[in-house]
């Protein structure tokens, strides 16, 4: 089993190489006039099982658009060199929130990402916590795996709930899914009965309306749980929402950073207690001082680590 991660993952390669016990199988990266680039693994791929792990979220150093086509081509340079079977570790996909037509002639981008892998014979893509899990299904026709940030996060909200009662609250109807694995999750961490509360929400031209939550919030510890972050508005209602119905206490947990500048007010309000994410998208520069002071990192490098090591036994 060989693990490569291209420049621009290269710290959340190494992390899940440390907890899989092995060490990054090495590779070239170079850059040509115009933009263009080239990579290559340095070892010999032939009949071995690769993992690559690159996550699609653009950055100060590079578009979504830069790393997914680098990640294409990578992925034609192993298969040319007689890769066996490639594996591509995306646990941010990009354009998965482009999952379905909203208005006339819409693109449905998730749609042809996944022919994009597909046309480069990625033979199987694993995600984390995917937006549109119904889209994202019917959009592949090879093996995806779909990992779950609950799974990530549970331990850490146990510690800080403590004996408090408990709440799971989605952002939004859409998210009650997401939530009820979350709340199942700390029913088995817990030992105890976890409550589902979810908050209305309406879109129309970019604004969002809606402020009725459905579900009991007094007296409980109230975790609000979403895929994401971008802007904040969504988790920055839902936060109020639950400080006015009494929450003894907000956390919120979101698998993905995809902080935008106005994500600021999120933290600079105070309004969350705590707010947990995962490295699946480097931080932006700006919110780093926020570390330990009401955000926390979660890494994901042990759950994909365990992903591996389990489809490996399999094959073995």
């Amino acid at each position: 089993m060989l693990l490569f991660a291209p420049k621009a993952s290269l710290a959340l390669g190494s992390r899940i190489a440390e907890a899989l016990g092995v060490s990054l199988s090495p590779s070239e990266e170079r850059e040509f006039d115009g933009g263009e680039h080239k990579m290559r693994p340095l070892v010999d791929v032939c009949n071995e099982y690769v993992y690559v792990v690159q996550s699609l979220c653009g950055d100060a150093s590079a578009s979504a658009n830069d790393k997914l086509c680098r990640l294409l081509f990578f992925v034609g340079a192993l298969k040319d060199a007689g890769a066996r079977h490639v594996t591509v570790v995306a646990p941010y996909l990009a354009y998965a929130r482009k999952d379905r037509r909203t208005q006339p002639r819409d693109p449905v981008t998730t749609r042809y990402v996944a022919t994009l892998l597909e046309a480069v014979d990625v033979d199987r893509t694993i995600t984390l916590e995917i937006h549109n899990e119904a889209a994202f299904d019917n959009a592949f026709r090879r093996h995806t795996i779909r990992l779950e940030a609950s799974d990530v996060f549970a331990e850490r909200i146990a510690e800080k709930v403590a004996d408090q009662p408990v709440v799971v609250m989605s952002p939004d109807i859409g998210g009650v899914k997401r939530a009820q694995r979350l709340r199942e999750c700390l029913v088995r961490t817990l030992s105890r009965e976890v409550d589902l509360a979810f908050m209305e929400k309406r879109r129309a031209s970019g604004v969002v309306s809606g402020d009725a939550v459905v579900g009991e919030l007094s007296g409980r510890a109230v975790v609000v749980y979403d895929d994401m972050i971008v802007s904040g508005s969504t988790i920055l209602r839902a936060c109020q929402a639950a400080r006015q119905a009494n929450g003894t206490a907000v956390y919120v947990a979101a698998a993905h950073a995809a902080f935008q500048p106005s994500a600021m007010e999120l933290f600079e309000t105070r309004v969350a207690d705590d707010v947990l994410v995962t490295d699946s998208i480097p931080l932006r520069p700006e919110f780093s001082g926020w570390l330990g002071a009401g955000l926390h990192v979660c890494s994901l490098a042990p759950l994909v680590a365990r992903t591996i090591q389990s489809l490996e036994r399999d094959r073995r």
